[in-house]
């Protein structure tokens, strides 16, 4: 029997995020879900889609009406901030990421961190802002759309330069302190901006990641800042951190956010075990070997796996490749109606 249906793509986002019941666990983008494919289909190629609002808007919608997916997300980088805070950009081409030069960081301290003038006037954050309102005037209240802010952590990577910053971790970590209350301005800045655009939902990447640092310097550098950004930035917040996370889930779970979209690094039912129900779960296909270089498969066992251990939104686990095959994509909300239909039909 197939499975029915009761709730609007945004609504289920929205009661997932407040854990609150749903008629089924929503397919969420926390990140992107871009592809060549997708961007071909709409004539919206990178970079001009990571910098022109219409086509923005026009990618991030297929995330909804070609995948199937219960949310669209029109920012698919991490450097439209810091591209506007004048770092040096690389936008590469259709089948790359456009990136940050860290070779050549801006910044050297806290004396240094400021908010430009015209900062969300700049057009690389326009394109942000005006495709959130682009979507919501086509999606309206029927699915969910979910804007990105980034964290401090993630900021200081992009103006400090990652090896000078995590050198400045060890040297002087009051002044790091410093530099994160500082830059977690910009971060509210921009967040405050999507929310009047329209965004439901804001994902908050700030990639402390386990491959970097520990959990410690999780809780000794972040966990306040992100308890305070649950309480300033007025929407449902995804905290999104890459790696191997089980080490700091128990302080991510003391944030206040709503979510945190965990990488395919992390066992589900541990993660699970892990928060203990104190904040939602989001995640966690495997982009490397399973969106891109397996089959349907594979990605139902790896749904499947995730809805068995309770995870509340099933989202791949990070930015998906390129280069990822449709086929793959779409099965993810195909396989969690047919992990539905299971349980309803009893198997």
């Amino acid at each position: 029997m197939p499975f029915a249906e009761t709730m609007t793509p945004r609504e289920r986002v929205m009661n997932a995020l407040a854990m609150k019941p749903v008629d089924r666990p929503p397919v969420a983008n926390p990140t992107n879900v871009a592809t060549v494919e997708l961007m071909d289909l709409v004539d919206a190629p990178f970079p001009q889609a990571c910098r022109d609002p219409e086509l923005a808007a026009r990618l991030a919608a297929t995330g909804h009406t070609e995948l199937g997916f219960d949310s669209v997300m029109p920012y698919f980088t991490i450097i439209q901030e810091s591209s506007a805070l004048g770092c040096e950009m690389q936008w590469e081409d259709k089948d790359n990421w456009p990136t940050v030069r860290m070779q050549n960081p801006i910044w050297s301290g806290p004396e240094d961190v400021h908010i430009p003038s015209g900062f969300l006037e700049h057009p690389d954050n326009q394109t942000i802002i005006k495709s959130i309102e682009m979507l919501k005037a086509e999606f309206g209240d029927r699915v969910a759309v979910i804007g990105k802010t980034m964290g401090p952590w993630t900021l200081a990577y992009h103006v400090f330069g990652v090896e000078r910053f995590l050198i400045m971790t060890v040297d002087d970590p009051d002044m790091v302190m410093r530099c994160l209350n500082q830059l977690k301005e910009i971060s509210v800045l921009f967040g405050e901006a999507q929310i009047a655009a329209g965004a439901d939902a804001l994902t908050f990447p700030d990639h402390a990641t386990g491959d970097l640092v520990s959990g410690d310097y999780y809780r000794r550098f972040l966990l306040d800042i992100h308890q305070e950004m649950a309480e300033r930035l007025r929407v449902p917040l995804i905290l999104h951190i890459c790696g191997n996370t089980l080490d700091r889930m128990d302080y991510i779970a003391q944030t206040g956010m709503a979510s945190f979209h965990f990488d395919s690094k992390n066992d589900p039912q541990a993660a699970m075990d892990t928060v203990s129900g104190r904040i939602g779960l989001v995640g966690n296909i495997n982009n490397p070997q399973t969106l891109y270089a397996r089959g349907p498969e594979e990605v139902r066992d790896e749904v499947f796996r995730c809805l068995d251990a309770g995870v509340q939104m099933v989202a791949p686990e990070c930015a998906v490749p390129l280069a990822t095959k449709l086929e793959n994509l779409m099965e993810i909300p195909r396989a969690v109606r047919a992990w539905c239909a299971e349980r309803q039909g009893g198997g």
